[in-house]
């Protein structure tokens, strides 16, 4: 029933850039927080951004921040993260949450692999 499918993974190289998706259905997106987060092997999970469910408000990592974007669009139910300026480092798998009620409430996607190498 609810799912968070992620899409646009792959391999880039440094200085590149991409344009991961993330679509929603099974909830009221629009009544959910958005986040993106990755993880690496042997690293722990990572919050990477956040978006507001009205889209006002984003924040992000320092690791990323001036790099990284998060939209949203509440009427196709979809959260994006554009990526300029990769770096090796920013290779992990990235996953998206839903969360609501200060996150009682939370729906995790599966993840898609960004690989950042020349």
């Amino acid at each position: 029933q609810v799912q968070l499918v992620e899409s646009g993974g792959g391999l880039v190289q440094p200085g590149g850039s991409l344009r991961l998706s993330c679509a929603a259905s099974g909830f009221t997106f629009s009544s959910y927080t958005m986040s993106w987060y990755r993880q690496a092997p042997g690293k722990e999970r990572e919050l990477v951004g956040v978006i507001t469910s009205a889209g006002s408000t984003t924040t992000y990592a320092d690791s990323v921040k001036g790099r990284f974007t998060i939209s949203r669009d509440n009427a196709k139910s979809t959260v994006y993260l554009r990526m300029n300026s990769l770096k090796p480092e920013d290779t992990a798998v990235y996953v998206c949450k839903a969360a609501r009620d200060y996150n009682t409430i939370t729906f995790w996607g599966q993840g898609t692999q960004v690989t950042v190498s020349s």
